[in-house]
């Protein structure tokens, strides 16, 4: 069965059949079921045989690998069961789309979330750590017309594979929490929100100009258009099309999500991206009744006050050229084309009645192309614009001055009805008020920002639950006949006409109210709407009379940490956090702002190699490697070689299940954490980059183990009276690392999460601990202690071979530090924390010293100094380290790492 479900995974994963063989060969080592042994190697660890092995080979880590493997996810069981006494940590990586493969992208995000869950619960927090499906959309839609097949079996099997794939890569995820957006049990809840926004009057439905992709036959969001012109996913020319479509009323909430940033902490630079991309919001719309030749028409214009106080100095309202008022199926498209002449501000016949306050204003077609931001509908207020005072002259358009300069130099309103003699801050507040209470507006917003367009006419996502009625007009499905399930389709057809419509039986139903025939709504939802509110049904997944319990969502939330990549750092997160203010209005949720702290992961790159003659990108084996530059095996041609996202069309994408196979899943891990920072892109090449050095390390570590067993093991009982002075002062060198690692790799994971430089931080301690004397391995406390507290940090980051060197560490007769749990496995134990005495020492900190790259040792220096790359240099030539290593020779160059406490002298040999 085992070897069965190996070929699966393998198949799975993208092998082919001539190279099936090949990795399954390599990876039947790796996992080992209810104790079994490791398949194709024979028992070698100290875990299963009580001999501990001295040296740490391929065998040994794949032995480590398929023992452990299992144990740890049995021991993540034991550890997540609720436990109500410890606070609350929600780790959270965003979910996948379940393409049925991973990529290196994937294990990047999940790699760094399974370690802060690890790391936050050895602190003692009761951590929720979900994993779920972002499992509507396009992708599976066209997979599906491509091959055949059901979207939903494509998605369910994909879901399958990849489940399989994060397994073994030995990730510790909550699956009793696990969600999957396309399944009734949840968008049944998403369907539950959008008529909570619909019944608030945020959700509506008008006519518009939209963005039509050609190839994917849907509308896109102004967001999934890039700076050229084409669809974000299919790579398409952006059509612009006019189509009755479903929005939700964003724009209510700018002024509230861009004021809620200025309480969040520091996001990378995403909160400056979510300002930026809001806007100053400073105006805001006000809804007008139109009148065609003093008849009301029954429509209403909403229209873009720049300075809302000033509303009643109004002379028109302009409109662009381009609005859907002249260019669609409007009742008033033919009368405003008739008034219509190019670059010429034309009056028409079509007013506009302020429902603020009841002034009549005419609709005036604008000689420019565009307004500012995505602004086509503007009030005309000729005493705060000069280019609307003179539209006004020119069109003899009448107004007032509405703002009055007092002695004081102060202004208040006048001719402002109820609201003249009120300053304009007051009047300004007052004014929004009434028309919120009006239901007319009144929400500060920004010229950038537009109403998020939801809709999709698409089969493979969540149906909108509207009805349309000829009696009754739109109507909402009842709360209590969700979900509007998805039909069953003949065949999906990539064309403008949803699919839905095909489904005769479902499209066809009954008027919730007058009970009178009916069609349904047949756009389903941007999957952006699926994944705006994801974090909350983690927190209650099975619940099925509301999304969440709020009790439970209230006990979770904020997102203590948010982790995924920055391409959805502004329109997921802007989305997200919009639905979580939405949902705090309707007292759904006690927090308004979802996400405490966002750590965004930069990309994965691969070095690609393109012809310079026509662009095309090559494979491996199209080239030439054997000279000093890579030419095109063929033609010889010199090529162009640059660092991208790892893509399949670009043939410099890495397989996780061949690094897996060659490395192993703590090396994989490492090198991912070790590389860069998270922020930062990794450029990935195995033959220059930290492979080796994470691979050295891990032998490193299994040898400081295996000293400390020969020592123990050598017949003398260990006794610390027995060290001489220099031993003595040689383990207090050792304690003040370890408490300083302690220090320095606890702050990198709660503050910055530096990951990298608290892995560069612990590589420090081995250095220290490697240089350690027999007498000190064999009597000193503080050896024993700094390599127990080594080992309980590396955890989180290598879960498997520090669980067998704990194991290691437990077998060691007489031990000196006591205070460990060494009964219990090191996913169980505690993070280590500061000795009280090095709390009471002086401000100081250990500077590591390397010279040309290579670490010599490290010097204590104060802690107010260690920026100052000059009074580093200065101690440090001064310090028994420095005058041994460093006189005499000549130092072209000192280096101070600006994150870690790390100098680095470049000298001549």
């Amino acid at each position: 069965m085992i070897v069965q479900k190996m070929k699966t995974a393998l198949w799975n994963l993208g092998c082919c059949s001539s190279c099936l063989k090949k990795r399954f060969c390599g990876w039947t080592s790796l996992l080992k079921q209810d104790g079994r042994q490791a398949l194709g190697y024979s028992r070698n660890i100290y875990s299963e045989t009580g001999k501990w092995e001295r040296d740490y080979r391929t065998t040994t880590r794949k032995s480590v690998e398929g023992h452990w493997h299992s144990r740890i996810k049995e021991q993540f069981q034991i550890i997540s069961e609720t436990d109500k006494s410890r606070p609350k940590c929600y780790v959270l990586s965003m979910f996948p789309y379940p393409s049925g493969k991973l990529h290196m992208g994937h294990v990047r995000v999940y790699t760094i979330s399974d370690t802060m869950a690890h790391f936050q619960r050895m602190r003692g927090f009761q951590v929720l750590h979900p994993m779920g499906w972002d499992a509507f959309g396009l992708p599976a839609e066209n997979a599906a017309i491509e091959r055949g097949l059901d979207p939903e079996e494509w998605t369910k099997s994909n879901i399958s594979h990849m489940r399989e794939q994060l397994d073994i890569l030995g990730l510790c995820f909550d699956w009793k929490k696990e969600v999957t957006t396309c399944q009734p049990d949840y968008y049944r809840w998403t369907q539950f929100l959008f008529l909570k926004l619909h019944e608030a009057g945020m959700a509506y439905q008008k006519e518009g100009l939209v963005n039509w992709d050609p190839v994917d036959q849907t509308v896109l969001a102004d967001e999934q258009v890039d700076e050229n012109g084409c669809s974000w996913r299919s790579g398409a020319t952006v059509e612009q099309r006019y189509l009755k479509q479903w929005f939700i009323k964003t724009t209510n909430y700018a002024k509230s999500l861009l004021d809620a940033l200025e309480d969040l902490p520091n996001w990378y630079g995403v909160k400056e991206m979510q300002a930026n991309w809001i806007g100053a919001c400073t105006g805001c719309y006000f809804d007008f009744e139109l009148k065609v030749n003093g008849k009301h028409v029954g429509e209403k214009l909403p229209a873009y006050a720049s300075i809302p106080d000033a509303v009643y100095g109004a002379s028109h309202l302009s409109i662009l050229p381009s609005h859907r008022l002249l260019q669609s199926g409007s009742n008033m498209r033919d009368i405003l084309q008739k008034c219509f002449v190019p670059d010429t501000d034309c009056q028409t016949p079509v007013t506009g009645v302020n429902l603020l306050n009841g002034q009549e204003i005419p609709v005036v077609i604008s000689s420019k192309k565009e307004f500012d931001g995505h602004l086509d509908t503007v009030i005309g207020i000729p005493g705060i614009s000069p280019e609307d005072a003179a539209v006004a002259k020119k069109l003899g358009l009448d107004w007032r001055e509405v703002f009055e300069i007092l002695p004081d130099g102060t202004e208040q309103l006048q001719n402002s009805g109820e609201f003249t003699g009120l300053n304009r801050q007051s009047a300004t507040q007052a004014i929004l008020k009434r028309a919120r209470d009006l239901a007319i507006g009144g929400y500060l917003t920004s010229p950038k920002m537009r109403d998020w367009l939801i809709s999709r006419q698409r089969y493979w996502g969540t149906p909108i639950p509207i009805i349309h009625c000829q009696s009754c007009g739109t109507v909402p499905v009842p709360y209590e006949d969700l979900p509007v399930l998805l039909p069953k389709v003949k065949s999906l057809v990539a064309k403008g006409l949803s699919p839905l419509t095909t489904a005769s039986e479902w499209f066809n139903c009954t008027c919730p109210k007058c009970k009178g025939p009916a069609q349904r709504e047949t756009d389903t939802m941007d999957t952006f709407v699926d994944s705006a509110w994801y974090y909350y049904r983690y927190t209650d997944p099975l619940n099925n009379q509301k999304p969440f319990d709020k009790a439970l969502a209230d006990s979770w939330m904020p997102v203590d940490l948010y982790i995924g990549g920055k391409e959805h750092a502004v329109m997921h997160l802007y989305y997200a956090r919009f639905i979580s203010h939405f949902c705090n209005d309707q007292n759904m949720v006690k927090y308004r702002e979802p996400f405490h702290k966002l750590l965004v992961h930069g990309l994965i790159k691969g070095k690609t190699f393109r012809l310079a003659s026509s662009g095309q990108y090559l494979k491996k084996e199209e080239i030439d490697f054997s000279g000093p530059d890579p030419l095109h095996a063929t033609t010889s041609e010199k090529l162009q070689i640059t660092w991208e996202k790892m893509s399949k069309s670009k043939h410099n994408g890495i397989d996780p299940a061949e690094m897996i196979q060659q490395y192993g899943i703590d090396t994989v891990r490492l090198y991912i954490l070790y590389a860069a920072p998270p922020e930062q892109d990794i450029l990935w090449d195995v033959k220059t980059d930290a492979i080796p050095g994470v691979l050295r390390w891990q032998a490193r570590l299994w040898t400081l183990v295996t000293k400390l067993i020969d020592a123990r093991n050598a017949g003398t009982t260990p006794s610390p009276d027995l060290l001489n002075k220099k031993e003595k002062a040689e383990a207090m060198k050792i304690w003040q690392s370890k408490n300083y690692t302690v220090s320095q790799v606890t702050s990198y994971m709660t503050e910055d999460f530096l990951l990298n430089a608290a892995i560069s931080r612990l590589m420090g301690l081995t250095n220290t601990l490697s240089q350690a004397t027999s007498p000190v391995i064999l009597h000193s406390t503080e050896y024993e202690d700094a390599l127990a507290t080594l080992c309980i940090m590396t955890a989180p980051m290598v879960p498997y071979l520090a669980s067998e060197l704990w194991k290691g560490l437990s077998s060691v007769q007489n031990k000196l530090a006591v205070h460990y749990q060494w009964d219990t496995d090191v996913l169980f134990q505690q993070w280590p924390s500061l000795d009280p005495k090095y709390l009471q020492q002086p401000d100081t900190v250990q500077m590591s010293v390397r010279i040309n790259n290579k670490v010599c040792g490290s010097v204590n220096m104060p802690q107010h100094v260690v920026k100052n790359a000059e009074r580093v240099q200065e101690l440090i030539l001064q310090s028994e380290l420095g005058i041994r290593q460093l006189q005499g020779r000549a130092i072209k160059k000192a280096i101070l790492s600006p994150r870690t406490a790390l100098i680095n002298f470049l000298v001549e040999e």
